[in-house]
């Protein structure tokens, strides 16, 4: 067993040879349980093909761009580019999670998973980027074509917020502005022009990490609150559902006091990538287990990600957001507080009121 260099007896998440969840000792899946799954998916015909296309419309670049530039006038506003990169305009920074640009979320580009819609955003259209969430080390997650394109943008690159473990990585790629935390440390960013710091806090989530065939539960995994005068915004990452959305709720109970303007205002939750529940449920959450995260957050408002860009699992592509709109129902929450987006579009965020 490699010996993990964070060691910290005094956290349960930390073990001698990596990290663990708080709440489900996750194993890596045996040879047998991922050719049932391939079995079964093969004898059912899945996934089947999307009956309906993947919205996708025209990024409002004037808008994005205007915004990005303007500094304590910036209004909050959320671009799902796809998958689970989303470009967070907040706080007079441009924030993006886990950017996966690339055409195959693979080792290699000429093999694995192949996008079904282009990003929302490309490369070059994007705003100048001050800060990179990165929420594990999964190839649909930590795309090294995209991290490396992000080092490289013109000005200066992104600062890269990432959970232990992920320094060395970006080190052998030449990349050195990384801040490594644990769950529940807290880093501040000083935005341009602002008397304010940003509290960026590294969240616990239910799931795992593996880059290659030996580094299973090296890096840390995670999601991110965000808590910047005119938006609280939480990222959940990778997830299965579990006490941890309550957990962080109480967490974060005294920032959210109704006097300091409530709980997050926009949460960035998965809803994709699910079937079958037997293989993913201690992993990947489906769009009802999404809406009692929603529930357990205390969000004002939740975007459904990780949906519509890769076929990563057995259902079809398009069949996330209508499992959520019944999940939705069953729960008499509107359409509007956790709601889909067409990739490349754009949603203002009303103001955080304290």
């Amino acid at each position: 067993m490699k010996k993990n260099p964070y060691f910290d007896p005094t956290k349960p998440h930390h073990r001698p040879g990596g990290f663990q969840n708080n709440y489900l000792e996750f194993r890596e899946k045996r040879w047998h349980e991922l050719l049932r799954w391939r079995w079964e998916a093969w004898r059912k015909g899945e996934p089947t093909p999307p009956k309906d296309p993947i919205p996708v419309v025209e990024p409002d670049l004037a808008f994005i761009h205007a915004n990005a530039k303007a500094g304590k006038a910036m209004a909050p506003a959320i671009t799902w580019v796809g998958h689970i990169t989303v470009l967070a305009q907040i706080g007079g920074l441009n924030f993006l999670t886990d950017p996966v640009f690339s055409e195959r979320c693979f080792p290699v580009q000429w093999a694995g998973p192949r996008r079904h819609t282009p990003p929302g955003l490309r490369l070059e259209q994007l705003p100048h980027i001050d800060v990179v969430l990165l929420s594990h080390n999964h190839y649909d997650h930590m795309d090294e074509g995209s991290l490396l394109a992000l080092a490289r943008q013109a000005g200066c690159p992104p600062l890269f917020i990432t959970p232990l473990g992920h320094q060395a990585w970006f080190a052998r790629h030449g990349i050195h502005g990384v801040v490594e935390l644990d769950w529940w440390d807290r880093h501040l960013i000083q935005a341009t022009g602002h008397h304010h710091r940003i509290p960026v806090v590294l969240t616990p989530a239910q799931h795992w990490s593996a880059r290659t065939a030996t580094d299973a539960l090296c890096s840390l995994w995670g999601g991110f609150a965000v808590l910047s005068p005119d938006c609280h915004l939480f990222f959940a990452g990778d997830t299965a559902y579990s006490k941890d959305f309550a957990d962080i709720r109480q967490h974060f109970a005294i920032d959210h006091a109704p006097g300091l303007g409530g709980g997050f205002d926009m949460a960035l939750l998965p809803i994709g990538a699910y079937e079958p529940r037997w293989f993913m449920k201690d992993q990947h959450c489906n769009p009802a287990e999404s809406v009692q995260i929603f529930k357990d957050l205390g969000a004002k408002q939740a975007l459904g990600v990780h949906w519509g860009t890769f076929q990563l699992t057995n259902e079809a592509l398009d069949e996330p957001p209508k499992a959520l709109k019944k999940a939705l129902a069953a729960n008499r929450i509107n359409e509007q507080r956790f709601f889909v987006m067409p990739i490349g579009g754009t949603r203002r965020i009303t103001p955080r009121s304290r």
